[in-house]
Order: structure tokens, then C-alpha cells, then sequence
């Protein structure tokens, strides 16, 4: 039987953005839009502080978004099927193609502090497809920097060094978004950054009119964009996390039920990734030992079989 950790335990439910924040009238003016983002991240700053059981699904959830609305951008066609298969049909060390490091980078901004070291900046440079040399790197290090000490309220910072990016590199957009989320968890003292931003890129928050031109970093109107924008973003976490809360209320309310060794590795893997191999081999557990584990789950409606095959399959919240 599986002695669950009380830490696991959920805390208190989700935030949820408040319902005047989102609701919208037409293009509001910079105040108001300003006023909105604060109130929906407001809300959302509880949850970024919090570590429920579920945090870590929920972050990877939200890298595997930012990195699907990615591909668009990097004019590549690859979905969120596609990009978990890339990452998790990937041997452990081998590179997961175009697609599979592009999201690679989106995970690391979610599992790591909101630093930027040279070194860190030129490894998601180099998964996001750039090159950029030591002075370039060290320039932008600086411009990070500026930014983030000028005391601007965190939006205004996030807008600020994504147009700083774009005018130093116009190839570089989707290395702006990611420094968008770096820079506004660092406005905001968040321990971990969220990715945020880039699922907006090409949404109605970015275009001056339905069907219009979308704004891009340092275009007219762009500050206004990042905070109606940061407004849905911030709404769709708290939904996205009530969601992964009450799935992992069910998952561990099943757990003193496993009674398979190793049963307890899966489920905290469950709890940390977006996806785990039906698979899945550990020290406790065999390949076959797992699928029968999975089916199980399954059969207690705990987890989700997420590729929609009969072979290979993937699991998560």
C-alpha cells in the first residue's frame, strides 16, 4: 500500500481571474487595460508562489502550449501531439529535432528560476534555433538587466524587452516572447517563470481590429496588447490549474489502492510532467509491471491516456 507525503496533499482551490478583468468591451484604454492586468495577475500570483502536488504538471501544461502556438511562429505545423510525441519518443540524451527543442526551451523557463546567465541565454538561443555571439549575448544580458531595475510595473517590463529584442534581432521573435515570461517573473518576484505570453501571440489581444494586422513587439498599441493579453493568459492558468487540481485530488484519493512496488514513482511523475510513458521503467517497476499499472488508473478513471494510440501510449492528468 502507497503511505502518501501530506505534502502532497492539495492545498486550497485555484484563484480564478475576476470576471469583470476579462470581460470585454471593445479595445480598452491603456489605463484600464493596465488595471485589468494587474487584477488578473493578482490573481494568478497565489498559484505561481503555491506548491500543490499538481504544480509541476501544471507548468509543463503550460510550456507544451507556448511552445505549440511556437510553432506558427517558427513557421512549423507540429501541434501538442505531436510535440510530446518529439520530446517523449526522444532517447534520453538524443536530440528531439526542431520542434522537440523548441519545446525543451519552454520547459526549462517553467522548471527554472528566473535567471539570466550568458550561459543559460545561449543554450535557449541555440534551442530556439539562433546564434548569437558572446558580445551579442552579453549586450542582451545587459539589456535584461536594464529592464528588469527600472522599476516598471512587470507588464510594461515584459512588453519592454520583447521590442528590445526584436530591434536587436527582427529573426528573433520568439526569443522575445521567452524573455517576455523571464522578465515578468523577475517584475514579479515569482520563484519560477510561467510561460504566458507566447500562447497569446496570435490572438485577438494582438490584433488593432478582428482580421487586422497582428502587433508585434515594439509596434503602436503593443504594451496595451501585452496586458489585455496577460488578462486571457492569466485567466486560462487559474481554469488550467482548477482542472489539474481536481484531476490530482482523484489520483491520489485512488493511490492507497496501488498496491504495485513502485506505484509511488509513477504517481509523483504523474503529478510533475505533462506526460509519462505507459512504458515507463524504474528500479521498482518493469515494463509490463507499468502497463498493468496504467490499466489500472485507467480503470479508476485517474489518469488520462493522452496520444490516442494503441501502442506507445502516454498518460497524464
Amino acid at each position: 500500500m502507497i503511505r502518501l507525503d501530506p505534502a502532497t496533499a492539495n492545498v486550497a482551490p485555484p484563484p480564478t481571474v475576476p470576471g469583470w478583468a476579462i470581460e470585454a468591451g471593445g479595445v480598452p484604454h491603456d489605463a484600464d487595460a493596465a488595471f485589468r492586468a494587474g487584477a488578473a495577475l493578482a490573481s494568478l500570483d497565489s498559484l505561481a508562489r503555491a506548491q500543490p502536488a499538481w504544480v509541476g504538471a501544471w507548468r509543463q501544461r503550460l510550456a507544451l502550449k507556448a511552445a505549440a502556438a511556437s510553432m506558427r511562429l517558427a513557421g512549423r505545423a507540429e501541434d501538442e501531439a505531436a510535440l510530446r510525441d518529439a520530446w517523449q519518443l526522444c532517447p534520453a540524451g538524443a536530440d528531439p529535432g526542431p520542434a522537440g527543442a523548441i519545446f525543451g526551451a519552454w520547459r526549462q523557463l517553467a522548471l527554472q528560476p528566473p535567471a539570466a546567465s550568458a550561459d543559460r541565454l545561449a543554450k535557449v538561443a541555440e534551442l530556439l534555433g539562433l546564434a548569437w555571439d558572446d558580445e551579442a549575448l552579453a549586450d542582451l544580458r545587459t539589456q535584461i538587466e536594464d529592464v528588469a531595475g527600472s522599476q516598471r510595473p512587470a507588464p510594461f517590463a515584459a512588453a519592454a524587452i520583447a521590442a528590445r529584442v526584436l530591434a536587436m534581432r527582427p529573426d528573433a521573435e520568439l526569443f522575445a516572447w521567452w524573455l517576455a515570461d523571464l522578465v515578468l517573473a523577475q517584475s514579479l518576484r515569482w520563484p519560477r517563470p510561467l510561460p504566458l505570453l507566447m500562447a497569446q501571440a496570435f490572438g485577438p489581444a494582438f490584433r488593432s481590429e478582428a482580421g487586422g494586422k497582428r502587433i508585434r513587439p515594439g509596434e503602436k498599441g503593443f504594451e496595451r496588447a501585452v496586458c489585455v493579453a496577460l488578462v486571457q493568459a492569466a485567466a486560462e492558468a487559474c481554469r488550467l490549474g482548477a482542472e489539474l487540481s481536481r484531476r490530482a485530488e482523484k489520483l491520489l484519493a485512488v493511490a492507497p489502492k496501488l498496491r504495485a512496488k513502485g506505484a509511488g514513482d509513477v504517481i509523483f511523475m504523474l503529478l510533475n510532467e505533462d506526460a509519462v510513458s505507459g512504458s515507463l521503467t524504474t528500479k521498482n517497476l518493469s515494463r509490463f509491471a507499468a502497463r498493468r499499472l496504467f490499466d489500472r488508473l485507467q480503470q479508476l478513471e485517474a489518469v488520462r491516456e493522452l496520444s490516442g494510440r494503441a501502442s506507445f501510449r502516454l498518460f497524464g492528468l
